[in-house]
Order: structure tokens, then C-alpha cells, then sequence
């Protein structure tokens, strides 16, 4: 699971809950991919070797290897999200660390907190939000929707164990 719970000395303490997208091509997957590209990409041109027509044809090639390079950096720069959610006693404090722009930051009394699945009305299906203090933020939103489901469950659960009754 892309997301993981500190563990507390005790059930007093605050709990720690770090949530972050899936990343499925490490880097020597990057490697790989790019340098079958390549061959794959130059295999057609051995038969030109010599010609003045490999050279009209090898510019394309490249920015087509370019393109496929940049499109997947972009990507791996894009996902560099993390969401902190400090869970105590008397405060929630949920953090996302965005990849570009501001970090965004919610806080509330985790007494009058209240955590929602939105079923089918959110962006995506089995949608998880956290309400308080005047305002809803979402948790999670980048997760599978069975993730989504194991997160509202084990989430709601830590949740009714901190508040008192």
C-alpha cells in the first residue's frame, strides 16, 4: 500500500499517517525502457545506413525518443506528492506537500472532525474527505479504489479510538 502508519509507543500518543502515489517505473525500468526505445526505434534505419535519407530521417527519430524521455520525467516529476496526517488526541493536522506550487495545510479537533466517503459524488469512485473547521479537504485521492477503501476504514477506525466517546 502506498500509504504507512507510524506506530505509538502507547494509544496516548500521536499517530502518524504518510500517504503518497504509486510509482511504477523505477529508475533502471526508466533505463531499460528508454534503451529499447532506442533500438527499437533504430532497427528500421540500419537499412539506410549510408544514405542521405537516414539523415532526413534520424532528426524525427531522436525528438520522438526526446519526447518519449521528457513525457516521462514529467510524469515521475508530477507525482512527487505526500500527505502527512498527524493524528492526535486534541489536533488533526493533515499537510500536502504539492510537487509544484505551496505545501496546502488543514487542522481541526479531531472531536469534531468527521470523515466522509463520497460513494459515487466525487471525482473519482469511493472518494475520501475530512470536514472540520469550516472547511473539506480530500485524503488520499490518488490511491486505487480498494486503497481508498482499506484508507476510510483503517482511518475511521484510529479515529474513534483517539476521540473520547
Amino acid at each position: 500500500m502506498p500509504y504507512a502508519w507510524s506506530e505509538p509507543p502507547s494509544s496516548d500518543a500521536v499517530v502518524e499517517l504518510r500517504l503518497w502515489p504509486h510509482n511504477s517505473l523505477p529508475a533502471k525500468g526508466f533505463a531499460a525502457f528508454i534503451l529499447a526505445t532506442f533500438t527499437l526505434i533504430c532497427i528500421p534505419l540500419l537499412g539506410l545506413l549510408g544514405t542521405v535519407l537516414l539523415w532526413g530521417l534520424l532528426p524525427f527519430a531522436m525528438i520522438a525518443l526526446g519526447g518519449m524521455w521528457y513525457a516521462l520525467r514529467r510524469n515521475e516529476a508530477d507525482r512527487k506528492i505526500l500527505e502527512v496526517l498527524t493524528l492526535g488526541r486534541d489536533h488533526m493536522h493533515l499537510v500536502r506537500h504539492n510537487p509544484q506550487g505551496p505545501e496546502q495545510e488543514w487542522q481541526c479537533n479531531p472531536y469534531w472532525a468527521k470523515l466522509i466517503m463520497h460513494q459515487k459524488d466525487g471525482p473519482v469512485p469511493h472518494y475520501v474527505t475530512l470536514s472540520g473547521a469550516g472547511r473539506e479537504v480530500e485524503i488520499g485521492a490518488f490511491l486505487s479504489e480498494d486503497e481508498r477503501k482499506s484508507l476510510y476504514a483503517e482511518l475511521s477506525d484510529r479515529m474513534r479510538r483517539i476521540t473520547p466517546p
